[in-house]
């Protein structure tokens, strides 16, 4: 079939459409290439693609408007897998404007685009960010999620809303996937494995938010792919059990789903660190710090539902994970061994 891939220059978005160009599908990409990280990067990962004869790359931005009614009229999709966006938390702080534009904004023209051209099933990506203020764990999507801290949480509780809202008015089919801390080969340079790894290596100090004690749901990019790729191919459905009277978030009477995507069991961050370090021989400077302004001190996922529906098991640890992203690390900025 024809995906049409969003983000395709980003991490997630670079190995969901490896994997369905692997097994035969037809794929559009779309990425705009904006420079919150290093381009050379992004621009990697697609020279990966663009050696399918299968692959098809789109530069647009999401918020144009006649752009990305042009791309759904010329390649009419079966199916849309939306991963692109404005990334970062602490970034939504001080750059406001930028999530509005592509996370709200970007995702109505994604979700006009389906409805315009009856896209069978739309899967998109959300956070686990969306539980904002809550304690309770492990995070349920059965768990109320109307207390978030910042504005990319609530960029992607947005999202959620507006697909609900296709869904009903319009039969689209629907899944959103609140992704939990993804780690390894090719990923962001923002995120904390990067930026470990490469101060390690450079005898850098490393800055340890909430002193070490966060909890985070680290979860291989390989298991992510498989459970985004599974999801995709359920196409969401309408809960006949669902009641009005006592309103289950994560389905509707619409066909509307929504999954955590994440590994079940927590790390703290601290016991993170001491495997790259073991995986790096050799030893972090620490600098430990406070808890920052809209970050979740632990995020714990309960994933009963994606294993029940489409045999969502993660098995990847971080013992086996973080060597992998520390091989590919090496090779693609060539660091030796010291």
């Amino acid at each position: 079939m024809t995906v049409l891939v969003t983000g395709a220059g980003g991490f997630i978005g670079f190995h969901v459409s490896r994997y369905l160009l692997e097994r035969g599908d037809t794929v559009v990409g779309l990425d705009n290439l904006n420079p919150y990280y290093d381009v050379r990067l992004k621009e990697a990962r697609l020279a990966q693609l663009t050696a399918y004869e299968r692959f098809a790359f789109a530069r647009l931005d999401l918020a144009d408007r006649q752009g990305m009614e042009d791309l759904f009229a010329r390649h009419t999709p079966e199916r849309v897998i939306h991963l692109a966006a404005q990334a970062g938390v602490r970034h939504s702080l001080t750059n406001p404007h930028a999530y509005i534009d592509s996370n709200l904004v970007g995702f109505m023209h994604i979700l006009e685009g389906c409805r315009q051209t009856e896209v069978r099933h739309l899967t998109y990506a959300s956070s686990s960010s969306v539980y904002g203020a809550n304690t309770k764990l492990p995070f349920s999507v059965q768990d109320n999620v109307d207390h978030p801290v910042s504005l990319y949480a609530v960029s992607k509780k947005a999202n959620e809303l507006l697909a609900h809202t296709y869904s009903h008015a319009y039969q689209l089919p629907t899944t959103g996937l609140r992704f939990f801390t993804v780690y390894g080969p090719w990923g962001r340079p923002d995120m904390a494995l990067f930026i470990f790894t490469k101060a390690i290596l450079s005898g850098e100090p490393i800055e340890v938010f909430n002193y070490g004690r966060m909890q985070r749901a680290f979860t291989y990019i390989d298991d992510v792919v498989e459970g985004v790729v599974r999801a995709h191919d359920r196409i969401a459905q309408p809960n006949p059990h669902w009641s009005g009277r006592n309103p289950d978030p994560g389905t509707s009477t619409a066909p509307y789903r929504v999954y955590n995507i994440g590994h079940p069991q927590p790390v703290e961050l601290l016991h993170f660190i001491e495997v790259l370090e073991h995986t790096l021989g050799k030893k972090a400077e620490k600098r430990l710090l406070p808890l920052q302004a809209g970050d979740i001190p632990a995020t714990w996922a309960d994933v009963e539902d994606l294993m029940h529906d489409v045999g969502f098991h993660p098995t990847t640890t971080i013992e086996e994970g973080i060597p992998r992203f520390v091989q590919w690390y090496r090779e693609y900025y060539r660091v030796s061994r010291i």
